[in-house]
């Protein structure tokens, strides 16, 4: 039996100049769930022209496209799905209609995005990509929570608890190290 190939997608992390900052997080009519806007790539399309086109449909709003954040994959229909994100930034107000498979969209400042969001993966991604986003605007944040896992029984979280106090404490360097160095990143110097 062959592999299916993956399913393509991108998207963004949308922000609105604000004090705080604001993102967008959208509401899908179809499952009546909160996610980062995105969508599947169109033939002939690259990832980056997809994420532009996918935030114009289910935000509404025009974007200025900035760097590349992040990939995250997950398990949809069966199939992989492989979604690339991009920083992007919101100015006025919106220029068209929503696309029919959005309800609605809020703009919230990073902590309130990230709970607001329904899946646990998105949740995850924006908790660490949110606050290197904000901070290529100029904006300081503080870290983001830890978001909230939907079952105790959750395989990573269970994997995290079994580390002893030295393991936790190299993960969070380690995090620390890719936090800086995206940061260095954002600002030229890499």
């Amino acid at each position: 039996m062959m592999a299916r190939a993956p399913v393509m997608a991108a998207g963004g992390i949308v922000l609105r100049r604000h004090a705080p900052p604001l993102i967008a997080v959208v509401r899908q009519r179809k499952r009546n769930e909160w996610v980062l806007p995105k969508g599947k790539l169109d033939d002939g399309e690259t990832p980056r022209e997809a994420a532009h086109r996918e935030v114009l449909e289910e935000t509404g709003h025009d974007v200025i496209v900035h760097e590349f954040l992040g990939t995250i994959s997950y398990q949809s229909g069966g199939r992989a799905k492989i979604v690339h994100f991009w920083r992007m930034e919101a100015e006025g107000g919106p220029v068209r209609k929503l696309t029919n498979d959005i309800k609605a969209v809020d703009w919230l400042p990073l902590e309130e995005a990230i709970t607001r969001l329904s899946r646990e993966y998105e949740r995850a991604f924006l908790a660490q990509i949110g606050p290197v986003a904000i901070a290529a605007i100029g904006h300081a944040v503080p870290p983001a929570p830890e978001p909230a896992a939907p079952h105790a029984t959750d395989d990573i979280d269970a994997a995290l608890q079994t580390l002893t106090p030295a393991e936790a404490a190299s993960v969070d360097e380690l995090r620390h190290g890719l936090l800086q160095k995206v940061k260095a990143w954002l600002r030229g110097e890499a």
